[in-house]
């Protein structure tokens, strides 16, 4: 996604991008771009940070509070104070108006391999262990037998604290855009992983959280 209230700017980096398999999304807000990221799952996002209403600061600030999504700030700022606090902000990189195509490609690819490297590892949370890479998921060394789907799912989950997603959203990251499943699957899913989790004595309810009318999310 990118986010920058110029028009121009936004067709142009899009122009850019599209040759290298790229699909993109355009906000020309803050606002938008955090509704975005609220109804859509994105590999990375590019921020300007001069915008009005709601600047780049203010909205890698909101977007962290939802999601670990991939951030570079692309600014015409170059002051040390400035990349400094992006940084500190949540942005995984920062780069400087005017920029180069191909330095800007290079800069993206190695944000995502890094991300994704990090997204691929074990993750912890209160006991419970969720390994991708050797398809483990236990408590306290007592093993939980998921299916690849609900394996899936929990992986989803856990790497997106707090952000909520609809049964739509899920579907579509598990089953495919063109999958016929219904809402109704997914709550099957979320049921017997539940079970499953309060069998092993994990304490689920605490962490995966049924969002009325919209859907779940992980805490």
């Amino acid at each position: 996604m990118i986010v920058d209230d110029e028009q121009r700017m936004v067709d142009l980096i899009c122009l850019y991008l599209t040759p290298h398999n790229y699909r993109c999304t355009k906000a020309l807000s803050g606002k938008k771009a955090i509704e975005s990221i609220g109804d859509e799952s994105f590999d990375i996002v590019l921020l300007d940070v001069m915008m009005p209403e709601m600047d780049g600061w203010q909205t890698c600030e909101k977007i962290r509070e939802i999601s670990d999504v991939p951030i570079i700030m692309l600014t015409a700022r170059d002051q040390k104070v400035d990349v400094v606090k992006g940084l500190k902000l949540g942005a995984d990189d920062y780069i400087t108006k005017p920029f180069d195509e191909e330095v800007l490609v290079a800069r993206m690819e190695a944000v995502t391999r890094r991300t994704t490297k990090d997204h691929s590892s074990k993750i912890t949370v209160s006991g419970l262990l969720w390994d991708g890479d050797r398809h483990i998921f236990a408590y306290q060394d007592q093993h939980i037998p998921l299916t690849p789907l609900e394996f899936e799912m929990m992986g989803i989950f856990i790497k997106n604290p707090r952000k909520v997603f609809s049964r739509d959203h899920l579907i579509q990251i598990v089953w495919g855009l063109d999958s016929e499943t219904e809402g109704r699957t997914i709550d099957s899913h979320i049921r017997n992983i539940r079970e499953k989790c309060r069998t092993a004595g994990f304490q689920i309810d605490q962490h995966l959280k049924t969002i009325w009318g919209v859907g779940y999310k992980w805490e």
